[in-house]
């Protein structure tokens, strides 16, 4: 058994001893996104018009999915604290049951992806291209999904050095598939955007084979795949109303993000383009809020597997306190040389580079506030989702970005003619209603430790 924090500090160091790999993770999968969107962007401007689209409409469903595979983190983190290891293999193990349900189930409708991007309006050549990659990337889907359960299992046990090498090694990997296979190098046949989506489902392949060999050598106790053909309806019962509600909180949360840049569209092609690269620098940032995020739901999820009322609310202090002092530097960061940063997206012989350095900087200076609240309400959830609560929370939260957020959005932009401003502060507001309803569940949550299983 590890030893237990009991003050501040001790909770310090164990949350950036814990989260400090997760965010190392959080930052090499950012870079996988970014190598394929940099290399499809050198092949083809339709090849990389219709990835973008391909990728957002799988990540969509992904993202619900997934859901089941982060309920695993909270429950075995519990049960583990409370060695109780048939627990912890009977929920990883119903985890992964939903997780391959789940893929089976989503897969048969992007067989007809190019009849739905064409009903959607999107262009001929575009949705085509779309679809090759998604009919090759949606095979991709289950071991995907088991990627993610397999690191929530290894996350719950605090196991997450081996995830970021095994993240990075991928990251690399991801890059020399890609580039042997997009642009027909080292005698690899030229696929260009079938080749990105080979080199997706490859990359996925190998990293279940790497989780699935480590746990099979390093945690031998658990013996987390005996059985494995066997049902286990209460467990599964469990996983799945634990894990559907976090699945559509993170879809409540990035359709926000993707309204937001709906309407940015209606501004003009300079406020999308702005806001792109605001939405980049403030991506790359969050990485390390959820990385805070990912480590307080395993800390909340060990105090409550012991009933430890205080070690949960100094631990979300701490975590949270961590989130919001990170969040201070990158925020004076943005706030003090937003133009260096928005003109490192810019090509210098752009014909409207100084306009969309102008409107750029106006929304990374507002992206500085963003992350204040983005940081906190991520964390929060994190730490509610360790004592196993769910549902409330996603109430809340989507209340608060399509109910706040949302219309703050369009009303500043369009009613009072703020524009892309507008948009971006309608999104502050929203996250800070967030935030402060989270924290207050969380707080009530946390007073009587008992209530969180009931």
């Amino acid at each position: 058994m590890q030893q237990i924090a009991t003050t501040y500090p001790d909770h310090a160091r164990a949350i950036w001893k814990l989260g400090l790999p997760l965010i190392l993770s959080n930052m090499a999968q950012f870079a996988i996104h970014m190598t394929d969107t940099l290399m499809l962007g050198w092949y083809d401007v339709t090849a990389l018009a219709a990835a973008t689209i391909a990728t957002s409409l799988f990540f969509v469903v992904f993202i619900v999915g997934a859901g089941f595979a982060q309920a695993i983190t909270p429950l075995v983190a519990a049960a583990n604290e409370q060695n109780d290891h048939v627990q912890v293999r009977r929920v990883t193990r119903m985890g992964l049951w939903l997780s391959i349900i789940y893929g089976v189930i989503v897969m048969l409708p992007f067989f007809w992806s190019e009849q739905i991007l064409l009903a959607i309006g999107q262009d001929p050549i575009v949705a085509a291209e779309a679809h090759l990659y998604l009919r090759i990337v949606i095979w991709g889907m289950i071991p995907t999904l088991l990627v993610m359960a397999l690191k929530s299992f290894l996350v719950a046990l605090e196991h997450t050095a081996f995830i970021l090498w095994a993240t990075v090694g991928t990251a690399v990997l991801n890059g020399l598939v890609n580039y042997a296979l997009i642009f027909g190098n080292w005698g690899a046949p030229e696929l260009g955007i079938a080749g990105a989506a080979i080199a997706s489902v490859l990359v996925n392949l190998l990293t279940v084979a790497l989780l699935v060999g480590y746990i099979l050598r390093k945690l031998p106790r658990y013996e987390l795949f005996r059985n494995f053909h066997r049902p286990d309806a209460p467990i599964m019962r469990r996983v799945f109303m634990l894990g559907w509600p976090i699945g559509l909180t993170s879809l409540a949360e990035g359709g926000l993000f993707s309204a937001s840049a709906v309407m940015m569209g209606w501004i003009g092609p300079i406020a999308l383009a702005a806001h792109g690269i605001a939405i980049q620098l403030a991506s790359l940032t969050f990485m390390v809020h959820i990385g805070f995020s990912q480590a307080a739901t395993v800390r909340a999820g060990r105090a409550l597997g012991r009933r430890d009322e205080q070690g949960l609310r100094r631990g979300g202090i701490t975590a949270i306190g961590l989130s919001a002092l990170y969040a201070a530097v990158t925020s004076a960061v943005f706030l003090l040389i937003p133009g260096l940063l928005v003109s490192l997206f810019i090509d210098p012989a752009e014909p409207d580079r100084l306009r969309l350095i102008e409107v750029g900087i106006l929304l990374v200076m507002i992206a500085g506030l963003f992350q204040l609240v983005d940081g906190v309400q991520v964390v929060v959830l994190g730490l509610l989702r360790g004592v196993q609560d769910t549902t409330v929370p996603m109430v809340m939260a989507a209340f608060s970005y399509w109910g706040i957020g949302l219309p703050a959005s369009y009303l500043l932009a369009f009613y009072w003619g703020f524009g892309g401003v507008g948009i971006w502060l309608g999104l502050v507001l929203g996250l800070l209603v967030a935030a402060i309803l989270l924290m207050w569940r969380f707080w009530g949550r946390s007073v009587r430790i008992s209530a969180a299983l009931g």
